[in-house]
């Protein structure tokens, strides 16, 4: 289960991959952020953005067991959350902002599954998911009238743009389930109450 940190690890772990893996000199100058609305009104001049649009509870899943921590204490079960990104490619061009589209779309597509290393190594603290864990990421067309509603609110014109769901992130709880003494005995005293 991973820690309240792990959305922000997700978006930039997966911005920082691309980062490394981008072709030069095609790409050099290009950037890579996280976007919030606001970033919209003045968007970079080339890049890939990554703008995290929704977040669900994740239907499939929505009660799971509690978990047992390594000490031995019980704890409330995690929440399981599907954050959804939409990735818009920036450039001054539309040739290149569709090559740059594409080869990011290739790049997310060759890494389905995101590990704990990876997502742990640009958290903004150290090992948020624990070592067996794994978040799912796979490509998640909307739409064109929902692309079409997130663009009219961001208020700015519309880029081309993809959509993504990063799956089953498991968000634990730090509160410990307390549990009752099972009962040993149970006095019935229904009998003696109606005597006179």
């Amino acid at each position: 289960m991973a820690k309240y940190p792990a959305i922000a690890a997700i978006g930039l772990a997966l911005l920082d991959q691309l980062a490394s893996a981008r072709p030069k000199p095609e790409f050099a100058g290009a950037q890579f952020d996280l976007y919030q609305s606001s970033d919209f009104d003045v968007p970079m001049k080339e890049g890939i953005s990554l703008y995290l649009y929704r977040v669900t509870i994740n239907g499939s899943f929505r009660n799971p067991p509690p978990r047992i921590d390594p000490t031995g204490k019980r704890r409330r079960p995690p929440l399981p959350l599907d954050l959804h990104f939409m990735l818009t490619a920036w450039a001054g061009t539309a040739a290149k902002q569709q090559r740059l589209l594409a080869w990011a779309m290739q790049q997310l597509e060759d890494m389905p599954i995101l590990p704990s290393g990876l997502l742990n190594s640009l958290g903004p603290e150290p090992e948020i998911f624990h070592a067996d864990e794994t978040v799912e990421l796979i490509c998640d067309p909307i739409a064109m009238q929902d692309m079409f509603n997130i663009w009219e609110n961001l208020k700015t014109k519309m880029q081309i743009s993809v959509t993504y769901v990063a799956r089953m992130v498991m968000i634990e709880s730090a509160l410990e389930l307390v549990e009752a003494p099972m009962v040993q005995t149970r006095l019935f005293k229904s009998a003696q109450e109606r005597s006179p």
